[in-house]
């Protein structure tokens, strides 16, 4: 089931997804592999976002957006987003390598000053 964020992010602001990684008991853990892609609502690859590595991910990583990550097209009032993680974990009762995929979904809202 996709993630909803509460907070709307802000056009060509900074924006900051907190990711954390729990195993099959609630504790702490670190992906073996992640990676994450911004898309909008139709699936379209934002700013070049697409399968972005994440070296030696932890149990808690933080994804920064920011600039043409939050850009909106031009006379829209807000956008959605959404960022998708995939990667694979190790678990102590299914084996490692696993598969896992999730998402995120946010708005980019408007600031009207802005071209």
């Amino acid at each position: 089931m996709p993630v909803r964020l509460t907070t709307h992010a802000r056009e060509r602001s900074s924006y900051v997804v907190r990711a954390s990684f729990t195993d099959e008991e609630g504790s702490p853990v670190a992906p073996e592999t992640l990676s994450w892609t911004l898309t909008d609502a139709s699936g379209a690859v934002v700013n070049g976002r697409d399968s972005v590595s994440v070296a030696g991910p932890s149990s808690t990583e933080n994804i920064v957006l920011s600039g043409d990550d939050l850009a909106l097209a031009q006379g829209r009032d807000k956008e959605a987003r959404i960022l998708t993680l995939t990667g694979t974990f190790h678990s102590d009762l299914a084996g490692q390598s696993l598969p896992f995929a999730e998402s995120a979904r946010f708005l980019v809202e408007n600031l009207v000053a802005l071209s």
